[in-house]
């Protein structure tokens, strides 16, 4: 294996590593700086499984890479449409969250910036640490291409953000995989079923947050002739609270009272704040799927059905379909149901970095990290770990979210120079 070495490399590089590419290119002190990030995936993707036609972000448009941190940066999504030739339509929309398509597409164009610093189609194996006298001042980074080229990269500070994976809940995890699909393989997996079928099919969308319920309305509205159930554990589909004052929980500000106090009463703060982003749906989209709901009832249809207050006890393969055994949480009544397909709208899972470091796992036990996102390691570590999107328990609900993208960019190059600085002064 050949093997190169830089200042950073960053593993993963979707919008929380490309933030902060955009926030090391923006500071003139990091200018120097040998930086290398590693995406598994061909080009820059975002959701892509789940850019259904006119679903939008849950955020302002001002919630970008950088306006945030720096309103007159070239990276804000203000200046992307200026670029493209869109800024007077986009005011004249009088919309302050962009479509999924739209805001994907502006972080590709700031993408395309740092082409040259991104190793796309390389897929990280391991990290392990490199010592010399005692000290681990290097990580060696080993990946393989597309063609299965392998290749070692040492890196002094590593910064990983590599995003949520499907969460499979127990009862799906052994059932026929072709015939279930997870939300976030809508729009390339589930829709080419839908698509090829020659007879309308039986479809479960199991999930009441914002994924389910956008699958939900797709799926009934594109195939008109499909039988489609919603299936949540919940008693019904419940508004996200986006209210101001509860939205401040998002704002930067908020890191530093969660990350403030004792783990418990943190525990108890997060647990009642699940509401703003867990389970819940835009109340536009809830009105909408009441409304089909509705005139199913006056055309005395009975395609579409909402099936509250169920979990999932069991799924089992049947003659190429999938039979779902339902529970009601309130009777306890069961019943078994046979779906062609189930899309799993049941969320991801923030643990992918725990593979990832395996090797470093004896030295850095449950990878718990500082203030500024910084793994907390032994003395023996000279190099500096930063994990980014895996963080809630100890950073707060908007860790895995877009909202401070920028400022938590900011905050880690910041730790990064002021380290470097130091450890560069103690060798003098």
């Amino acid at each position: 294996m050949s093997t190169t070495e830089h200042q950073m490399i960053g593993i993963g590089f979707g919008p929380a590593n490309l933030a902060l590419a955009v926030a090391l290119a923006e500071r003139p002190a990091a200018c120097g700086l040998d930086v290398c990030f590693l995406e598994r995936q061909g080009d820059f993707r975002w959701h892509q499984g789940m850019l259904i036609e006119d679903s939008r972000v849950q955020i302002s448009f001002l919630k970008d890479l950088a306006t945030q941190r720096d309103p007159t940066s070239r990276f804000t999504f203000i200046n992307y449409l200026h670029a493209t030739g869109r800024l007077h339509s986009f005011i004249n929309l009088k919309r302050g969250n962009p479509t999924r398509a739209e805001f994907t597409n502006y972080f590709r164009w700031a993408a395309e910036a740092f082409r040259d610093h991104c190793r796309y189609g390389e897929t990280v194996e391991s990290v392990e640490p490199v010592a010399r006298n005692g000290r681990v001042a290097r990580l060696c980074v080993t990946s393989t291409n597309s063609t299965g080229e392998r290749r070692a990269r040492l890196a002094r500070d590593l910064v990983v953000a590599v995003g949520g994976r499907p969460h499979i809940p127990q009862p799906f995890a052994s059932a026929t995989p072709e015939r279930i699909v997870h939300a976030s393989r809508y729009v390339t997996r589930a829709r080419a079923i839908l698509s090829a079928s020659p007879r309308p099919l039986r479809v479960a969308v199991v999930g009441g947050g914002q994924s389910g319920a956008e699958v939900f309305r797709d799926v009934a509205e594109r195939w008109p002739q499909t039988q489609v159930d919603l299936i949540l554990r919940d008693h019904a589909l419940r508004p996200a609270d986006d209210s101001p004052f509860v939205n401040e929980i998002f704002d930067p500000a908020f890191v530093d009272v969660l990350h403030g106090l004792p783990d418990e009463r943190r525990r108890s703060l997060l647990g009642a704040l699940k509401n703003t982003n867990y389970s819940v749906v835009d109340l536009e989209l809830i009105e909408r799927i009441y409304a089909m709901l509705y005139e199913q009832k006056f055309a005395g249809a009975a395609r579409l059905r909402l099936l509250a207050n169920r979990v999932a006890a069991a799924a089992r393969a049947d003659d190429g379909r999938v039979e779902l055994d339902l529970r009601d949480t309130l009777t306890g009544a069961r019943e078994q149901i046979a779906y062609d397909l189930i899309i799993l709208a049941t969320g991801y899972r923030y643990d992918a970095h725990e593979r990832l470091l395996a090797a470093l796992s004896a030295d850095l036990g449950s990878f718990e990290v500082d203030r500024f996102y910084r793994v907390k390691t032994p003395p023996s570590y000279a190099c500096r770990i930063y994990l980014q999107g895996c963080n809630e328990d100890s950073h707060g609900l908007s860790d895995t979210l877009l909202s401070i993208l920028p400022l938590r960019a900011n905050e880690i190059v910041d730790d990064m120079l002021s380290s470097r600085h130091c450890s560069m002064a103690t060798a003098m």
